[in-house]
């Protein structure tokens, strides 16, 4: 039985006790928000740029944030003491709340969970493997509960042997489902897609890294500059900048992460773990 709480509206609950009543639009429709970030040493790291994030998805979806940002944040602060977890995730849903028929917005609910987690600090040696799918995601500027494609896509991806899916759509790639995605070109030019795909936390603060050492851009990608590319990764609050190998079976570079994702992966490390 677990011992962690959650916070639900305006209180604490036992997470074993949490409940949402089964009217709300996130169960009968899949409506909703949320955002999630990670604590290390018990402190939250990025902790506005998500609470900006999770605002501004309200905003797009049309939810009403009860709740001030001083006072969510209170209320994490609280969670993060009462459950005592040093490393963790702790997520945001905002649903669509409990309507009466079904299909109109009603007073959203605001839900917190945390939960243990921790990520080696140490980049993965072995890097990962993606396929590419043709698919845009609605509202993608909105963080969503909307993960339908994903998880429809499981089973294709372990059939592939792939471990993620790269969107693309109208010849330019988008993003992973939960994850963004950066290529280095030839000539060391770091780059990420800019339009119709959601920005990441992550992906904000290793652009601003990047720059301050490569030419780097946020722009449109076509499929052909991802086969070019010298090197490939994708980032994330739970992955941090894990190297991309292999596209649609074809090895990237030599097949081992590159040189500047390495180099990347060491300063992005300093700034979340200050070492």
């Amino acid at each position: 039985m677990s011992k962690l709480h959650v916070w639900v509206n305006d209180s604490f609950v036992p997470a074993d006790h949490a409940l949402v009543n089964i009217t709300d639009l996130a169960v009968q429709r899949g409506y909703g928000i949320f955002d999630f970030f990670k604590t290390i040493n018990g402190k939250p790291v990025f902790l506005e740029d998500h609470l900006d994030r999770f605002f501004r998805s309200a905003v797009l979806m049309r939810l009403d944030v009860k709740q001030s940002r001083d006072e969510i944040k209170n209320m994490i602060f609280q969670l993060i003491e009462k459950n005592g977890l040093s490393d963790s995730g702790i997520k945001i849903i905002l649903t669509g709340g409990f309507s009466p028929d079904g299909f109109n917005i009603a007073e959203p609910n605001l839900i917190i969970t945390q939960s243990a987690f921790q990520i080696p600090r140490t980049m993965s040696e072995k890097g990962v493997g993606v396929i590419t799918h043709e698919y845009q995601r609605q509202f993608s500027n909105a963080k969503t509960l909307d993960y339908l494609q994903a998880i429809w896509l499981q089973p294709v991806l372990k059939e592939k042997m792939a471990d993620d899916v790269l969107y693309h759509s109208k010849g330019l790639i988008r993003e992973c489902p939960r994850a963004n995605f950066f290529i280095v070109t030839n000539e060391n030019e770091v780059l990420t897609p800019e339009s119709d795909m959601l920005k990441g936390v992550s992906r904000k603060h290793i652009l601003e890294i990047a720059a301050g050492m490569y030419h780097t851009e946020a722009r449109d990608i076509s499929l052909e500059e991802l086969r070019n590319a010298k090197e490939a990764f994708i980032t994330s609050t739970t992955k941090n900048i894990l190297p991309v190998v292999r596209i649609d079976g074809r090895t990237i570079g030599d097949g081992s992460p590159g040189e500047l994702t390495r180099t990347l992966a060491n300063e992005y490390n300093r700034v979340i773990y200050g070492s």
